[in-house]
């Protein structure tokens, strides 16, 4: 290797193709954003948000907008971090006194896996439940098709079959987008009704579908951590350089046993011109990705909320069948024959929210344990594991699986003594908004300690920075208010 003006000269690096940035070519190379967007658009949009509409009608729509607005950044810098350091910002954790950011995500991941995924694969289950039931007659219960769904979104998982669903579930999810389009304008929302976006009301009894909204739209923000693992895995830009670098003495490398946040830090300008322009390439298609996801997931959950405040409201939207009732928002409004395309669209929206986050979770816990236990160090990696790591139970791979399971067990087991859909739903959520100011601080403080103020590609600029903190003060009292609320009703 040699150094001088023009950066450092590595043969390998040199070679690297650049990505295109036309429109077509951003969206193939879209990824975790997009996989973001699958796991949102779901539950929150197709049970929460009718909910909302069906029993609230337009009062609700300002906690949509401030949902996304107020959580962009929280995701944002996760996004920004991993793209601009090339590590996940689990590994970031480590720097925490005693490791306590790790431990904590630990703890509360794995009470999301059981009580959260509750949530996610009920509703998945519950459409299912209403096709099986009412045009089929099949006698079975709830639980049952959660647990013959969530077997099945397991094995996937455990088999390597992730790429043919997700191609699969992008297309459902396509379809459930244009579905609703079209219900929304071809019968569209008074004028008037655009006002409750900036009217700030709380009618009596919404404490838990706003919890669920600052909670789970567009999602948690404990799913930036996912998003952070995932980008790292998608292996373009700086994350699928980076080993490069390190090998090369160009960045330090990072040991979650000796952590030490310069070992994080990266000098961009010490790439030759070619790297350099091939890391902020990938660095704007990860923020492209993100933000198309995240404004693309606004507009569905106001259309639903929408249509069921037309079609629907006044309505409690609760039961087995609730499903059944979502979907006379497309049988009303537009007639019979759009009950199967919507109940379609929303089982694949659905069932990909619970498949995704049966591998998000496990891959969290997988990369807590191997910043805490040097054995899962020695044998990380989820992907493409080594032989050894199929065979040692506390390799990152066997974690990842055996959690999974966990997951798939716990959950069908709350949804088996506790079958209400819209209640285990707006649970998740709230649990959701219980754990997420903490990930949200962290995603903005590791960001601004890890990336250098004088690098103006990936460090945030004066509006990102400030309103990130506005964003995260609004969210911390929002927070607290709900709940101190719900005390005091």
């Amino acid at each position: 290797m040699s150094e001088g003006r023009e950066g450092a000269y590595i043969p390998e690096l040199r070679e690297l193709e650049l990505p295109k940035m036309d429109l077509i070519s951003l969206f193939r190379q879209f990824g975790p954003g997009l996989i973001l967007m699958m796991t949102g658009i779901g539950t929150s949009h197709l049970v929460t948000a009718p909910t909302a509409g069906g029993r609230f009608q337009f009062a609700l729509l300002w906690v949509v907008l401030v949902s996304y607005i107020f959580k962009y950044y929280g995701f944002q810098m996760a996004f920004r971090f991993t793209n601009a350091t090339g590590h996940s910002i689990m590994d970031a954790m480590c720097t925490t006194r005693g490791k306590w950011a790790i431990w904590y995500v630990m703890i509360v991941t794995l009470a999301q896996q059981a009580l959260g995924q509750s949530g996610r694969l009920v509703a998945a289950a519950a459409v299912m439940y209403f096709f099986c039931t009412d045009y089929l007659g099949w006698p079975f219960d709830l639980w049952h098709y959660s647990l013959f769904l969530g077997v099945i979104g397991v094995a996937i998982l455990l088999f390597g079959r992730y790429e043919m669903l997700e191609s699969v579930t992008k297309i459902f999810v396509i379809v459930l987008g244009a579905t609703a389009f079209y219900v929304f304008f071809y019968n569209p929302p008074p004028i008037s009704s655009f006002k409750h976006f900036v009217i700030f009301d709380v009618p009596a009894g919404s404490f838990m579908i706003i919890a669920a909204f600052l909670g789970l739209l567009p999602t948690g923000i404990d799913v930036s951590l996912q998003s952070s693992e995932w980008g790292k895995a998608k292996k373009a830009g700086l994350p699928f350089i980076r080993k490069t670098l390190e090998d090369n003495d160009l960045c330090g490398k990072f040991d979650p046993f000796n952590p030490d946040f310069d070992d994080i830090k990266l000098d961009i300008n010490r790439l030759d011109s070619h790297t350099q322009e091939y890391v902020k390439r990938w660095f704007k298609i990860g923020n492209y990705d993100f933000a198309f996801g995240h404004w693309f997931s606004f507009i569905i959950a106001a259309i639903f909320l929408f249509l069921a405040a037309m079609w629907m409201y006044p309505s409690d939207v609760s039961g087995r069948a609730v499903m059944g009732e979502i979907a006379k928002i497309f049988t009303v409004s537009v007639g019979p024959h759009m009950m199967f395309l919507f109940l379609l669209g929303a089982f694949a929206a659905c069932f990909s929210t619970a498949f995704n986050y049966f591998d998000g979770w496990p891959r969290v816990v997988g990369a807590c344990c191997r910043n805490l236990f040097k054995k899962t160090n020695e044998l990380s990696g989820i992907d493409e594991p080594s032989p050894e790591a199929r065979k040692k139970w506390y390799s990152e791979y066997n974690i990842y699986r055996i959690t999974m399971v966990y997951s798939l067990v716990a959950s069908v087991a709350i949804i088996a003594g506790l079958p209400e859909p819209v209640f285990l739903v707006l649970a998740a959520s709230a649990l959701a908004l219980i754990i997420a100011p903490i990930v949200f601080f962290l995603n903005i403080w590791f960001c601004l300690k890890a990336i250098n103020k004088d690098n103006k590609i990936f460090y945030p600029g004066k509006f990102a920075l400030n309103f990130s903190w506005i964003s995260l003060a609004v969210y911390v009292v929002g927070t607290i208010l709900v709940f101190v609320k719900d005390i005091l009703m």
